[in-house]
Formats: structure tokens, sequence, C-alpha cells
């Protein structure tokens, strides 16, 4: 923290020294009071856009710095003093409505030497290399789009540097993260945008300058909306999601399942719903204890979820009970899923660390089916009761069984799968 502390007062004193030995402002006191007064009301205004982003313990400011334009007009001296009013504005802003963060005050240091420091080096470029380039097509803003790229790549430095005093950067990736965070397209808007405001300030247009600072105002704006808009939008799926899914094995939950099913009821089509547990699962945790039951749990999730589709779903609707509903497929289909199903969990054992070993678990699993066609006669939550039904009438057959009935015909019918034989065949 003693070296970030050092690092922002020296830039501050920095800037205040090339602001000092530059001179005198540059443009009579009453030219140079409107022109702080007006950039100061727009500088004002975006502070109340909040485009600015936490990163670690470090807020950035992510909109237009009219920094350059203003120094090119007023001079070094002339943008520290602005740089200090606008920046100690703000400070006192977020420490009324609570939005500073732990070091604003330091970090304020930094804001007005950063930029008052950078943009001074701009105004020496500018002036150094401008009468070379005054006769060249476009060599106004080639000058301005170059000073803009090399300010803000110093900008990025001076950040980097302070982030990884804080802590917040400290790997190359890191590093890397941050530089392409950085957008060459606000770096050709804040070129443009400096460009036509110094050009409006040296003609004294202030009609053109304050319509150009209302313009980019309202773009700031509704570009800050519509983040706002995709951040809410992410955050609602985020917490969507976390509300149907199951925290153990990470597939949909029961909650789900009834939202799923509602959709689903009434819609015409074929559907299949299975309905699963693990044989003697109540065995697995007295043998071992929860801890490989859920391993268990999370391995038959898996096996189930690796044969469906992406129109299929998968639900944990009980301890280790799963209801699958199956579209877009034929009852022979359906017969062949469940089959693969029970066959593929029977062959295929979990894996679990018990009393520091490696466990090979194997265990099988019975299956209830029922096809039907959802329609207003068939509820589709009488269906899975239909499922439900056929799972305990395949737990009555000795287990690792599976038990159909196609409704959609109303013909019943019950296939046996000894995990001893395994090779009893369905003739269709």
């Amino acid at each position: 923290m003693y070296r970030l502390k050092a690092f922002i007062i020296i830039i501050f004193i920095a800037s205040m020294m090339v602001a000092l030995i530059s001179g005198p402002i540059e443009i009579s006191i009453p030219f140079y009071l409107q022109a702080f007064f007006v950039y100061l009301l727009f500088t004002t205004l975006y502070s109340h856009l909040k485009t600015v982003v936490k990163t670690g313990n470090v807020n950035i400011d992510y909109s237009i710095s009219y920094g350059l334009s203003f120094v090119l007009i007023a001079g070094p001296l002339g943008l520290f003093l602005f740089e200090i009013v606008s920046r100690f504005y703000v400070y006192f802003y977020r420490k009324k409505t609570g939005t500073a963060d732990e070091d604003e005050f330091l970090h304020t240091f930094y804001n007005i030497g950063g930029p008052a420091l950078l943009h001074s080096i701009g105004y020496f470029i500018f002036y150094g290399l401008y009468p070379y380039i005054e006769g060249i097509p476009f060599g106004y803003w080639g000058l301005l789009i170059a000073i803009v790229v090399l300010t803000d790549f110093m900008s990025s430095i001076l950040l980097i540097t302070i982030f990884h005093f804080a802590g917040n950067i400290n790997t190359g990736q890191d590093v890397w993260d941050f530089i392409k965070s950085r957008s060459i397209l606000d770096t050709i808007k804040k070129a443009v945008s400096n460009g036509l405001l110094f050009i409006f300030l040296m003609e004294q247009q202030w009609e053109m300058l304050i319509a150009l600072f209302i313009l980019n105002y309202l773009v700031s704006r509704s570009a800050v909306l519509q983040s706002k808009s995709i951040q809410h939008k992410i955050e609602r799926d985020r917490f969507e999601r976390m509300a149907y899914t199951d925290f153990l094995t990470n597939v949909h939950n029961r909650t789900y399942m009834s939202k799923i099913m509602n959709e689903l009821n009434d819609t015409e089509e074929e559907i299949g719903i299975i309905v699963t547990d693990i044989d003697t699962f109540k065995r697995i945790n007295d043998t071992y204890n929860h801890t490989v039951g859920d391993c268990v749990i999370q391995h038959f999730a898996a096996t189930l979820k690796s044969l469906l589709r992406e129109d299929d779903y998968l639900f944990r609707s009980g301890g280790e009970e799963f209801t699958i509903i199956l579209r877009n497929r034929s009852y022979k289909d359906c017969i062949q899923l469940v089959q693969d199903l029970q066959k593929c969990i029977e062959n295929t054992p979990a894996f679990a660390e018990f009393r520091s070993k490696q466990l090979k678990i194997s265990y099988t699993a019975s299956f209830g089916l029922y096809f039907y066609q959802s329609n207003a006669e068939t509820d589709i939550k009488k269906a899975y009761i239909h499922a439900d039904d056929l799972l305990f009438k395949a737990k009555n057959q000795g287990k690792n069984q599976v038990s159909i009935k196609n409704g959609v015909i109303d013909m019943p019918l019950s296939m046996r799968y000894s995990s001893v034989k395994n090779s009893e065949n369905l003739n269709m």
C-alpha cells in the first residue's frame, strides 16, 4: 500500500510541476472561465452516468475524457486547475451518495494527476509537431489520433502499475486481459470529440460546442442504459439458473420440472416420460457414507445426461430419483433409449474416495417409461404419475428392470432386464 500511495503522489506532483513550469494560462481569463464552466457542467453530468467500473479496490472511469481539447486551448496550468475542481466535485458527490471506495481520496489525486500529466504531454507533442503537418490533408486528425493512442497507452501503463501495487494485477495474463479491455473505438471517438471541441473553442462556436457535448452525453447515456440492461439480464438469468438448478448434480431441479411440464401440457406432441432411481441406494449410504452416496448420485446424473439430446430434459425429482422428458422421439426411439440408459448404468461404475482409498462402486437403476400424446384429455402430471407407477412396478419385478407403457394406443408393455442375464430382447 505504501508503494501505491507513493506512486500516486509522485504522479500528482509531476503533473503539478509541469503545470507550473509551462507558464500561465494561454487565453484570456473571461474566455478561460467560460470554457471552464461549460466543461465543468458536462463533466458533472457525466459523473452521474455511473460509467465507473470497480476493478478490485480501484475505480476506473470509462467515460470520454475531454482533457486534451481543454489543454490545447488553455495550456497545462489551465487543465490542472480544471481537473482539481472537477475531480474533487466527483469525490464529494461520491462521498455524499455513499458510492466512494475506501481509498477514494487517494484515487482522486491520481484522477487529477494522471490525466493532467498525460494530456500535458499531448499538448507539447501537438504544438511541437503541428507546424510540420499543417499543410498535409487530414494531418490535424492524424496527429490527434496518434496523440490519443499514445496517451491512452501511457494511461494503461500507469493503471497497470497502480493495479499491481494494489494487488489486482499479478500475472502477465492479468496485464493482457486489462489491455484487451481497452477499446480502439473508444480511442477514436475520444480523438474525434476532442478534435472537434478544440476547433469549436478556437472559433468560439459555443453553440456547436454545447451541441457536441449534448450529443456525446446522449450517446453515452444510451450506451450506459443498454449496458445496465444487459447486465441486469445476465444477473436475472444467473439467478434463474440458480433457482432452477440442483446444486449437487447441476441438472434441472423439481421446480424447473413443474415449469416445463406446464409449458408442454396440451401441446399435442408425443412425449416420453421416464422416472428412474438407483436400486438399493440406502445400502450405499449405510455401507460407506453420504459423501460417497452423493458421488454415486452425481455419476448417475452425468451418465443419464450423456445419452440425452439437447431437446430432452433431465430433472432431479427426488433424492436419488430422476425424471426425463423425451421430445421429438417415436415410441420405438424412447424404448431404445431407456434400454441404453439401463445398460449404461449397469456397465459403468462410479468412483469415489472413502477413507483415503479410491472406490469402484457398481450399481444399477430401475426405469419406468410412459409414452403418450399431450392433449386436453391427458394431463402431463398424470402421465408423470403413470411413469412413477411403472418405476414402482419395475422395482417389484426385482430391480434393474424397465417397465413401459404406450399411452398413445393404451397398450401396456413390460420389459425385464436382468443384470445377470442381460440378454433378453424386446419383440416389437
